[in-house]
């Protein structure tokens, strides 16, 4: 039995309890990139949008995505064994919504290309990361997947999406040379997101009005 295995059997102090909208809402407040996860398998691609991504370990290189565990399209992704990672940018709102939709053809919504690992890639993301699947934990109601990092490259000049509050945004860099009090994150040039950031300071601008419940599992 490990430490954590102890400290979630030992008593705890009661707590007021929440529901899933409250934590869903402060949840929605963490702004957060946005990828769609690709993989080919038997010849056939496969994608879905995701939001929960992340980078695990720089040695070895892994990263890690979240889908849900009632996701149709991740068993497809698992049994591939490898994937990719397509960070889209700031032009691609339509992308990550048509990839989270279902019975439709997703790989007609946008232009693509094949990557090392024979996975689509695509176009004009900011980044893609190509992968081969290293781990699987079940967490909750969500798998964590890990992916060992095999290829990647990045775009130079596009921006990238970005999903806070149920709803779409893009980046810019207004200042590379600003100082902590100069600007700060903007979302729709009414809300002062991020305050305290350091330099550069960058601005958010709403670019898709449509209001997502959730990105990633489908």
């Amino acid at each position: 039995m490990t430490a954590l295995d102890i400290r979630a059997d030992a008593a705890r102090p009661t707590r007021d309890p929440f529901d899933s909208d409250l934590f869903r809402d402060v949840l929605g407040r963490f702004c957060s990139g946005v990828v769609v996860i690709t993989a080919s398998r038997s010849g056939e691609n496969v994608g879905m949008t995701c939001q929960s991504f992340m980078s695990m370990s720089l040695d070895p290189p892994l990263v890690a995505f979240a889908p849900a565990a009632t996701s149709s399209t991740y068993p497809a992704i698992r049994d591939s064994g490898s994937f990719a990672v397509n960070v889209l940018s700031s032009t691609q709102s339509a992308t990550a919504l048509g990839f989270a939709r279902r019975g439709i053809d997703r790989f007609a919504l946008a232009p693509w290309h094949l990557g090392e690992t024979g996975a689509p890639l695509l176009d004009d993301a900011v980044a893609h990361i190509e992968c081969e699947l290293y781990a699987e934990h079940i967490v909750g109601d969500h798998f964590l997947s890990v992916g060992r990092v095999v290829a990647l490259d990045g775009h130079p000049d596009a921006e990238p999406l970005l999903f806070f509050r149920s709803a779409f945004g893009a980046w810019s860099a207004t200042s590379h040379s600003a100082t902590p009090k100069q600007g700060g994150f903007n979302w729709s040039s009414q809300h002062d997101v991020y305050s305290s950031m350091i330099a550069p300071r960058p601005s958010l601008r709403r670019v898709c009005a449509t209001r997502v419940s959730c990105v990633g599992a489908c």
